[in-house]
């Protein structure tokens, strides 16, 4: 009874995603830090109320939209990530258009990047993944941002089970493997999203806990 009493009173954390693999990251990420940790799968409502529009020119624009938006709708303390791909022969692309750049699905957008870097030697495919992650708090209208990024280069076919989106084509020289090729714990302190975690646990002990 103690323990279900204590669950009831635990402050809810909102992750503004549907992304499995996402969702999956920021909850093992923060599974420590004593909050009730929702994914908008979690929260009742059509798919409409749960959609949010990402007209932002930057990573941060977009993860603020998302994070006020959801947030105001549902009410919860709410964290929201807009995370991106950048190639430096591309000129930054894809960018903040990762998720919508190329075809539909996943292998689609690996294939296109693959397609577009064909030939281009090692030293021409640096690359960096960079997230931006925002804390939207309702009751006091307050947001908060932090910012993650690795270096990396593009290899030169995907490999790897362990990661999603573009994962499985970005090289970590540092690891010898792509993202998608280390163990969740490794992931889990050294990638862009990892990094901005960090910031973010910091954030939340100090003003939520």
């Amino acid at each position: 009874m103690v323990w279900l009493s204590i669950i009831n009173y635990m402050k809810k954390l909102l992750i503004a995603s549907k992304n499995k693999g996402k969702v999956s990251e920021i909850k093992n990420t923060l599974a420590d830090m004593g909050f009730e940790i929702l994914s908008l799968e979690d929260v009742p409502g059509d798919d409409k109320l749960k959609e949010v529009e990402e007209p932002a020119i930057t990573y941060e624009g977009n993860a603020i939209i998302k994070a006020m938006t959801i947030g105001n709708r549902f009410r919860m303390l709410t964290l929201a990530d807009d995370t991106g791909l950048e190639i430096d022969a591309l000129d930054g692309r894809p960018g903040v258009n990762s998720s919508r750049y190329a075809d539909g699905t996943t292998a689609g957008r690996n294939k296109s990047v693959l397609d577009e870097m064909r030939g281009m030697p090692d030293e021409k495919r640096t690359a960096r993944f960079r997230s931006v992650i925002a804390i939207y708090d309702p009751e006091t209208e307050k947001v908060q941002t932090c910012e993650g990024k690795i270096e990396g280069i593009i290899a030169r076919e995907p490999k790897g089970e362990n990661g999603f989106g573009y994962d499985p084509i970005f090289y970590v020289p540092e690891l010898e493997k792509t993202l998608a090729e280390i163990s969740f714990s490794e992931k889990s302190s050294r990638d862009h999203r990892a990094r901005a975690m960090s910031k973010v646990k910091e954030i939340l002990r100090e003003y939520f806990l």
